[in-house]
């Protein structure tokens, strides 16, 4: 008779870990120490100021840890590290999510028992215990999202989220994996549309992991604007590349007029980060990446 921790421990085996970090050390161990022992972690950091204490953490077993001397952005970096493992699965998981027993063991068995799948997401907690998931993208119309409320079994989701993305590396590997023009924001959904050309995205329920919501940086104003700037040109390229009408209209107009809400108006830190959305769209008005 086969033994349950067996199974566990088989399964563990099957699957590369892949986290990017980018001053995220001090949300890192908790992430670490719900991965089994028999599982890769690759851990790609993104030049960091706290790399010290991420070399620290790495000391765990089959860990591996890639220094960058500069940022190359969320996507590059899980290539990179995608790059370097060798088992059939791979999980992208962010620093600040952790596992709960046995989410491994669900990912593995669903995709053995459904060969047609080839990206799923877990089901994901946020710190309240309220259930988070992705039931559409700007890049998809609304009339391919799920309703509201979640899933309520496992079945076909129309994008996943890169908080937690488990894909075949084989998949993963055949569509060049995340589009390295992609900095940051939208290179999730970028990623799961394509995969879907291949195959289907699923969700499943078994596995569960905790989203703790820590951020890796600090949420000071220029921070916020320099994710605001990417997400800015992230919408109005990925946009143009799934055929979504007139993106870069659309993003102007709807940051245009969110910029009048007094929560942004009142609100430095969300303030720097709308007017660096407008900045980075209008960035890319006459850039045909994609198109």
């Amino acid at each position: 008779m086969i033994k349950q921790h067996d199974i566990e421990t088989e399964a563990a085996t099957q699957v590369t870990i892949i986290t990017v970090c980018y001053n995220s050390s001090h949300i890192l161990s908790r992430m670490l120490n719900s991965i089994p022992a028999a599982t890769a972690v690759i851990l790609v950091d993104n030049a960091s100021a706290d790399r010290s204490e991420s070399r620290k953490l790495a000391t765990r077993p089959n860990t591996r840890l890639v220094e960058l001397d500069q940022n190359i952005g969320f996507g590059q970096a899980c290539n990179l590290g995608a790059g370097l493992a060798e088992t059939e699965f791979l999980l992208f998981l962010n620093p600040d999510v952790s596992l709960r027993p046995r989410a491994l063991t669900a990912f593995v068995k669903a995709a053995h028992d459904n060969p047609g799948v080839v990206a799923m997401n877990p089901a994901i907690y946020r710190e309240n215990g309220r259930p988070y998931f992705k039931r559409g993208s700007v890049l998809l119309p609304k009339q391919q999202w799920l309703p509201r409320g979640g899933p309520g079994r496992d079945g076909h989701m129309p994008v996943l989220t890169g908080a937690a993305l488990f894909v075949r590396r084989r998949n993963f590997r055949d569509i060049g994996g995340f589009d390295s023009r992609i900095f940051l924001y939208h290179e999730d959904d970028d990623l799961a549309l394509r995969l879907a050309q291949h195959g289907t995205l699923m969700f499943v329920g078994a596995a569960v992991v905790d989203h703790i919501g820590g951020s890796s940086t600090e949420a000071a104003p220029s921070v916020a604007a320099l994710k605001g700037w990417h997400m800015g040109r992230s919408r109005v390229y990925a946009g143009r590349k799934h055929g979504v009408p007139a993106p870069f209209l659309q993003a102007f107009i709807l940051a245009s007029l969110q910029m009048m809400s007094p929560v942004i108006l009142f609100s430095r830190r969300k303030r720097a980060k709308q007017w660096a959305f407008l900045r980075g769209a209008w960035s890319m008005k006459n850039t045909r990446w994609g198109s």
